[in-house]
């Protein structure tokens, strides 16, 4: 047992997330003979068998889940403890894409300093489906889709409303409020659509009503610029038109679309000491 190093327990971990060995030596950048040494490895280590590979998915066996178990809270204790080295003096990290809480940002970052007045924030813009998250640019975000990834955890704050972004020439922009249908009584004008971070999409619209053409852009600059120059029009959710005033675009409420969610995301392994003081900061200004 004192010769079990992290590597074996990194290694259950990734065959415990992926079900096979193929899976798990790409998640560990190692080949599928070098994962399975490291597994015969561990299990001559311990003394018994810890996964079952009769069958084409790994099973583990119970000797195997108790050790996976702890296995991960060892790691995570390291992951925290290396966390805690790194960010003495480093901000805590907030990502976004295209807006942060709308309306609620300021009074966030206000109460956060002065309740933490030693632990400076960086509010950054990431233009990806994590907000920097996966990639470890940012230690909390605030998204409008929920991430495929495993590693992120999400909770849901509230809900907004969705906009329509408009030229301001557009016969539309001086609605108070629109119809998705009236939208697309112009088939010349395109959808605008950032795939990796939006959350419009052509399904909002019933299949006889959708927009005839869409067109793709990388980030909500790009977005606005095109509407603004009558290239298309958009969909946001309200966070974006409070965060993203710009001449030439008129945000007018969308009356049946259906609300948008703002979630927060961290990772399930916090990279930032503060993260949970930061998560339980924004659920109370989101409540108030």
């Amino acid at each position: 047992m004192d010769d079990v190093e992290l590597r074996h327990l990194r290694a259950l971990d990734a065959l415990a997330e992926a079900g096979t060995v193929t899976g798990a030596a790409a998640r560990l950048h190692m080949t599928q003979p070098a994962l399975s040494r490291t597994l015969a490895q561990l299990e001559a280590r311990v003394g018994v068998q810890l996964v079952d590979r009769s069958s084409r998915r790994l099973v583990f066996t119970s000797a195997g889940t108790a050790l996976l178990g702890h296995g991960r809270a060892i790691l995570a204790h390291l992951e925290a403890a290396l966390a805690d080295t790194r960010t003495v003096s480093r901000p805590l990290r907030i990502g976004y894409t295209c807006a942060v809480l709308g309306q609620q940002t300021v009074p966030l970052l206000r109460s956060w300093r002065r309740t933490h007045p030693h632990v400076r924030l960086d509010v950054v813009r990431q233009d990806n489906s994590t907000a920097g998250l996966a990639t470890g640019d940012t230690d909390v975000a605030v998204l409008r889709t929920v991430p495929a990834d495993p590693r992120i955890r999400t909770e849901a704050l509230y809900t907004e409303d969705r906009v329509a972004a408009l030229p301001d020439d557009h016969p539309l922009a001086g609605r108070d409020r629109v119809l998705l249908a009236e939208l697309t009584a112009r088939p010349d004008l395109p959808l605008a659509l950032w795939p990796d971070t939006g959350t419009a999409s052509p399904d909002l619209w019933p299949a006889d009503r959708r927009p005839a053409r869409t067109v793709e852009v990388g980030n909500v600059d790009e977005w606005l610029n095109l509407i603004a120059t009558g290239g298309a029009f958009g969909l946001g959710a309200a966070g974006t038109a409070e965060s993203h005033g710009h001449p030439g675009v008129r945000f007018v409420l969308l009356a049946d679309a259906p609300a948008a969610t703002v979630y927060l995301a961290r990772p399930a392994h916090p990279t930032h000491p503060r993260t949970e003081d930061f998560v339980a900061a924004v659920r109370e200004v989101v409540s108030a």
